[in-house]
């Protein structure tokens, strides 16, 4: 095509302006507000309690992903086994959150002093059984 002609072609377009066709009425754009009042009268009928006291939420997804929410509003209702979690959500991969999940809690956690784990688990094993044979053998000689 001809640039003079393209150009003369521009000129002559209108956008808006006399002629053009008008909005019949006003589109009110609604917000989910009233999503949220359902979810909220769903929650009440739940009777969930907040928790308070929780800084961030992973939800770790099959395909790798994570769902990370950070300082998250969270209710909960042990009987109904629901948990409801609410603020700003990013997703992000698994590999971006590991070094902060694993150094999180590394001055929290006591450390192991003269025994493993093993050992200690089966001695607690032994005692009651122990005691049960006491108490099984004080019985006949009350009764006698």
């Amino acid at each position: 095509m001809n640039a003079e002609r393209l150009s003369k072609m521009q000129s002559q377009v209108r956008i808006g302006g006399k002629g053009s066709q008008r909005r019949k009425k006003k589109i009110v754009h609604k917000t989910n507000n009233t999503d949220d009042k359902k979810l909220q009268n769903s929650l009440k009928k739940l009777a969930v309690n907040p928790i308070p006291g929780i800084e961030e939420v992973n939800m770790i997804k099959d395909d790798g992903h994570v769902i990370h929410f950070n300082n998250p509003k969270v209710q909960a209702s042990l009987p109904a086994n629901t948990f409801a979690i609410t603020g700003h959500a990013e997703t992000k991969i698994v590999t971006e959150l590991v070094p902060r999940i694993l150094n999180s809690g590394d001055d929290d956690v006591p450390e192991l002093v003269g025994e493993d784990f093993d050992s200690a688990a089966t001695k607690a094993d032994d005692k009651p059984a122990e005691k049960e044979e006491k108490e099984t053998k004080e019985e006949p000689q009350k009764e006698a």
